[in-house]
Parts: structure tokens; C-alpha cells; sequence
């Protein structure tokens, strides 16, 4: 147990005299939350962590040299790399080149726009799932076009073959969208398809909430992949929002009201007001009463004066 225990936090890049006092002190059965919280008090990180944390020194270069080595970076440069920031990208390959095709011809050309829409965005990890029979050459009631774009996607591991079987020469084919739905899922990406899964929001209630936000559907405008700038809605987050793990929250952006000085609405108006930037927004009404008992009390003033 001991041996097991050392060899897990060795591989996590602790030091093995840290784990050993650790050890020591809570016994050798302890757990490994409790092994691993005490080693976090104690203060000890792992090895890869130390090296992160102290700064590399830098290296002179030559003035005028252009070779860049993958070791050194410009200053102020964001080491992060962008593609951390996209969504994994899930596309029901069927839906797609059926949409291309007018819904008559597979179109294979209408996956590669796809692929290649997300691909100018930064999107690293894309998958397209189609069934593995539309490997076979097409027929008279299922025409393919621009067959060898598959095979093309299938060597860059972007396009991905649902299994399939024949049975007493019958097709024995299996459910693409429960791949699409579950990877995409696991992934914690979005669903590229104009269906809307019905059958699978009954099957599992976490793919009903998963699939009804993260289902992007799209159109075909003259060979051009065209995704909605709102595809949860006028009130929903933006394209670029619904694609990115840390969306950017807009500034919140004040809209006159249209009635200008007219509006009853008083504090109540949901619009900005340009006339009375740093006073509260009273109603008419409140204006008026507050106006007449400034002279009513002045008068009242005077009354108690006179007696």
C-alpha cells in the first residue's frame, strides 16, 4: 500500500520526501484526498509546477535574425493559445451534406464547408460522423456526390464511420445520433445539425437541457456555410459567445427613451433619460405634488409668525 501510494504522487511530480512525511504522519492508510490535501498545506508542488513558476532566462539574438526556435517567444506575447478558448465541434455529417444536396443528393462537398468554416474560426477539435454504408459507391435511391471528400477527412481523423452489418443481406445500421448527441456531450462542445433530436431529449433529461443549448443550426447560401449571429434567439448570447468556453459580455448599452421629456412613466421608465442624468427619476405626477408644498409651507411659516 505504501509502495502504491508513492508511486501514484511520484507520478503527480511530488517530491518523494514530502510524501514520505505525509505518510508518516497519517498513517499508511490514509486516503488520497487526505494525503493530497496535507501536501498541499504543507506547501510542496509538483515538479512541472516549479519549473512554470521560475522565469526562463532569456537568450540574446542576433540583431536582424529571423529564425524563431519554438523555445522563444516575443515579449508580452499571449502564450495562450486561442483554440483553448473554442468549443469542440460536433456536426451530424448526414444532416449536413443532405441539407447541401437539397435533401436529393448526399453532398459531401457541403461537409467539407462546413469543416472548413469552423477551421477559419480556430477550431481544433472537429468531428463529423457519418454512417459507415456511405463508404459503399452510391446507388440509384442514395446518389453521392464528391465521394472522395470522405476519404479525404478520414486520413486528417476529422470524419468518423458509425459501424454497420449486413444480416441475411439486410442492413444492419446503428444510431448516428446517439454518437453525435453523446460525444458531443462529453465533450462539452455543439451539435452542428438542423434536427433537433426529439427522441433522444426523451431518452436522457441532461441531453434534453444539452442539446436545446447547444444545437447550432445552420443554412446553405449559394455554396456558403452560413451559421444564425443568434442561435439561441434575439435574446440569446452571439455567435462568438455560443462558440467559446469564457464568453465576452457586452457593455450594457443605455436606449433613449422615445418619449424624451414627454414620458409619465417617472422612475418606473426602463430608458435613459438624457435630461436628468443625476436626478431620480420622479413621475409627473410626484413633480407636480412636490413642487406645491414648497409654497404651502413657506405660508404656513409666515401664519405662525404673524401670531
Amino acid at each position: 500500500v505504501h509502495q502504491s501510494k508513492l508511486d501514484f504522487f511520484c507520478k503527480l511530480g511530488y517530491g518523494k520526501q514530502d510524501i514520505c512525511k505525509v505518510l508518516e504522519n497519517l498513517g499508511q492508510e490514509a486516503l488520497e484526498d487526505d494525503v493530497l490535501k496535507e501536501l498541499i498545506r504543507m506547501g510542496s508542488k509538483p515538479q512541472a509546477l516549479e519549473n512554470q513558476a521560475q522565469p526562463s532566462p532569456l537568450k540574446l539574438v542576433a540583431r536582424g535574425s529571423c529564425s524563431t526556435s519554438p523555445g522563444l517567444k516575443w515579449l508580452g506575447e499571449d502564450e495562450s493559445d486561442s483554440s483553448d478558448h473554442l468549443r469542440p465541434i460536433v456536426i451530424d455529417g448526414s444532416n449536413v451534406a443532405m441539407s447541401h444536396g437539397n435533401k436529393e443528393i448526399f453532398s459531401c462537398w457541403g461537409i467539407q464547408l462546413a469543416v472548413d468554416w469552423f477551421r477559419e474560426r480556430g477550431h481544433t477539435y472537429i468531428k463529423v460522423f457519418v454512417p459507415l454504408w456511405r463508404k459503399e459507391p452510391p446507388r440509384q435511391d442514395s446518389p453521392i456526390s464528391d465521394q472522395h471528400i470522405l476519404e479525404e477527412l478520414e486520413k486528417q481523423s476529422i470524419l468518423v464511420y458509425t459501424p454497420c452489418r449486413k444480416v441475411k443481406g439486410k442492413r444492419v445500421v446503428c444510431y448516428d445520433d446517439r454518437y453525435i448527441v453523446k460525444v458531443a456531450y462529453e465533450k462539452d462542445g455543439v451539435i452542428v445539425s438542423n434536427d433537433h433530436y426529439r427522441d433522444l431529449q426523451n431518452e436522457n433529461p441532461e441531453w434534453k437541457w444539452f442539446i436545446e443549448q447547444r444545437l447550432l443550426m445552420y443554412s446553405f447560401v449559394s455554396n456558403r456555410f452560413m451559421p444564425p449571429d443568434d442561435p439561441l434567439g434575439r435574446h440569446g448570447p452571439t455567435l462568438n459567445n455560443f462558440l467559446s468556453k469564457k464568453p465576452v459580455l457586452p457593455e450594457p448599452k443605455w436606449q433613449p427613451c422615445p418619449y424624451g421629456k414627454k414620458c409619465t412613466y417617472g422612475n418606473k421608465c426602463k430608458f435613459y433619460h438624457p435630461e436628468r442624468p443625476h436626478q431620480v427619476q420622479l413621475s409627473v405626477a410626484d413633480e407636480l405634488r412636490a413642487k406645491i408644498k414648497v409654497p404651502l409651507n413657506l405660508g404656513k411659516e409666515e401664519e405662525q409668525r404673524n401670531r
